[in-house]
Parts: C-alpha cells; sequence; structure tokens
C-alpha cells in the first residue's frame, strides 16, 4: 500500500485523534496492574498452576464494531467476533480453550438482538469447539446506552504445551491471512468511512456488499493452529489485533522482518483512502491481511506451512522492531 496523498485539503485520520490512544490505554493498564499486582504468565492468558497442567482465562470484548452492528441492525455475526478475539489470544499463548461464558450489558431488553447475538455465539463456539457454561445479561439503562457485549473464555493446557513466549534470532515467521478487519480500530474505520458514505452504501470493490456488511466480517478462529503448531515447534505466537503490527514485538525484543506478508484485503484500502490515512497508522492500527503469525526454527517452517494454510512471511533478526512494507515499527 501506498501512503494517501496529502494535498492539504482533508485532515489524516489518525486512531488517537478518533478516540483511541494505544500508549494511553497500555500505560492505563500498566497501572492497573501495578494497583494489585499480577501473576500474568504470558502475554496473551493467566495462568493458573492446577497440579498436571494449567487452567488459563482470556477475556476481551468486541470493541466499537457493535456500533456497526447497530446502525445496519444485523447483529447475526458479532457472537463469533466476541468468541474469536477470546480464544485466539488462548491459542497465542497455546492454550486449548474448552469453555466460555458471554456477559452483555443493554439499555432494554430486545429479543431480537439477543437472538441475533446468540446465534453468532453459536457459529462461534461450534467453530472454536467450545462450551458454553452460562453467561449474564444486564438491563443497566443508566449505565448504557445501547449495548456491550464481553466474554470470558477459560482454556487448559499441559505443562510442556504452553508456548514458550519467545522467539529467537534465525527463527522462521510463518503468517495466516486474516478476514479482513476483524474486531479492532474499527473506532479509526468507522471515522474514515462514514466522511462520505453510509453503511448501507455499496462497498466499491465490491457492489454486492455494503460498506457495513464488509466491515462487519467476522473475526477468523485460529483455533485449528493449535495442534500443528505444537508439533512443529512453534516458540511464540502473535495474535495481530490492536497495535497493528506492533503485536509482534510481544514474541521478545527483536527484528522482524516481514519480507512476504499476506495482501491487505480491499477494505484496508478503502478504509486508507476516504481517511486519509498513513501506511503507517494503518499498520500501526489494523492487521492488514494477516491476522496470527508464529516465530519457529526456520527448519520446521515448511512442514508448518504445509499442514496449515500459512506462508512464511519472513525471519527473526537480532534488533528491536517490525520491518513491513517499508516501514519500521517499534
Amino acid at each position: 500500500m501506498t501512503d494517501s496523498a496529502d494535498d492539504g485539503s482533508e485532515e489524516r485520520l489518525t486512531y488517537a485523534e478518533t478516540g483511541v490512544d494505544i500508549e494511553a490505554s497500555e500505560d492505563a493498564t500498566a497501572a492497573l496492574l501495578e494497583a494489585f499486582g499480577s501473576d500474568l504468565r504470558t502475554e496473551y492468558a493467566g495462568l493458573i498452576d492446577i497440579g498436571d497442567r494449567y487452567l488459563a482465562l482470556a477475556t476481551d470484548g468486541v470493541g466499537t464494531k457493535l456500533l456497526v452492528a447497530e446502525a445496519i441492525e444485523d447483529f447475526s455475526t458479532i457472537g463469533i467476533d466476541c468468541i474469536a478475539m477470546n480464544v485466539n489470544d488462548l491459542v497465542a499463548a497455546g492454550v486449548e480453550p474448552v469453555a466460555f461464558v458471554d456477559y452483555l450489558a443493554i439499555d432494554e431488553p430486545d429479543e431480537a438482538l439477543t437472538n441475533q447475538i446468540g446465534e453468532g455465539l453459536a457459529v462461534g463456539l461450534e467453530e472454536a469447539d467450545l462450551t458454553m457454561l452460562g453467561g449474564e445479561t444486564a438491563v443497566m439503562p443508566e449505565v448504557v446506552k445501547g449495548f456491550d457485549l464481553a466474554g470470558t473464555c477459560a482454556g487448559l493446557a499441559g505443562k510442556d504445551e504452553v508456548l514458550e513466549g519467545e522467539a529467537q534470532v534465525g527463527d522462521a515467521l510463518v503468517g495466516f491471512a486474516s478476514n479482513g478487519i476483524h474486531s479492532n480500530g474499527l473506532t479509526l474505520a468507522r471515522e474514515a468511512v462514514t466522511r462520505e458514505h453510509d453503511y448501507t452504501d455499496e462497498f466499491p470493490p465490491n457492489p454486492d456488499r455494503t460498506i457495513g456488511e464488509e466491515l462487519l466480517r467476522p473475526t477468523r478462529i485460529y483455533t485449528d493452529l493449535l495442534e500443528p503448531m505444537r508439533e512443529h515447534g512453534v516458540r511464540a505466537a502473535a495474535h495481530v489485533t490492536g497495535g497493528g503490527w506492533t503485536n509482534l514485538l510481544r514474541m521478545g525484543e527483536f527484528e522482524y522482518v516481514v519480507d512476504d506478508p499476506f495482501p491487505a484485503q480491499a477494505v484496508f484500502e478503502f478504509v486508507q483512502e476516504e481517511g486519509n490515512v498513513t501506511d503507517e497508522e494503518m499498520h500501526r492500527t489494523f492487521n492488514m491481511g494477516t491476522g496470527f503469525v508464529v516465530a519457529l526454527p526456520e527448519d520446521r517452517a515448511e512442514d508448518l506451512v504445509a499442514d496449515t494454510d500459512g506462508q512464511i512471511i519472513g525471519r527473526v533478526e537480532a534488533g528491536d522492531s517490525v520491518e513491513v512494507r517499508g516501514l519500521s515499527l517499534s
């Protein structure tokens, strides 16, 4: 992708200017953990030693993607996103997701809405091979305007199954394609596409879909990667969500040279053009076509690719940055 033309006639959008400052968010999270301490053992999930294995927990929501669903009154896919954002974090830790609970906060009861959300959750549960243990629906008109959806996922892993979490210099990087925007960066994407369009307008690269439908493509679920990741000696993994490509730095302070990423889907170019967003901001915010990345010994990478739909996208070198598409992110 190339930077949008900057002729001074249109303001460039950034994630921070639309209301989400990633650095400030990380600082706030660090302050929260500092207040009570943390026994977190991985970048993506908390672990509790229960004897011969670990019990892991991850929690996440759908974010402002909910506002797109609300705008076009299509809530059928956001349940999938809720499942995906949780189970993918467990997969990035090397943990098998086993059970899920959801939390729906709503300003007033709406049977049609909750039914559609339930349908999406059911699809996500089946795809991730999960059991729903329960949940909570809270009606809070003085607290919530509209609704919010989040969930918590429990997982189990043997003591030798949790990923090391640290890449090594010389490792290969294997990437796996995303379905599109997934469920992060929607605050920026929504602001960009609604400058000149409505969600119900045709999506220019594919007139058979609306802009809203394209933004609502559900997050890909990566649980099918667990077995081949273990079999082929994956050391660390990155779920490419908030923070975009800088998530690779969660595999350790190295230089991640990405010279063959998956192509970015058309929705990213559309968001970039409509919002006059820089290449760097796009890669710091979105997955740009690659939703999951693993690091493993170079001599085992081809076997992992043969057993999955992944491809070798780069390598690990000494340094402290992500080098992708002519950008240096740190």
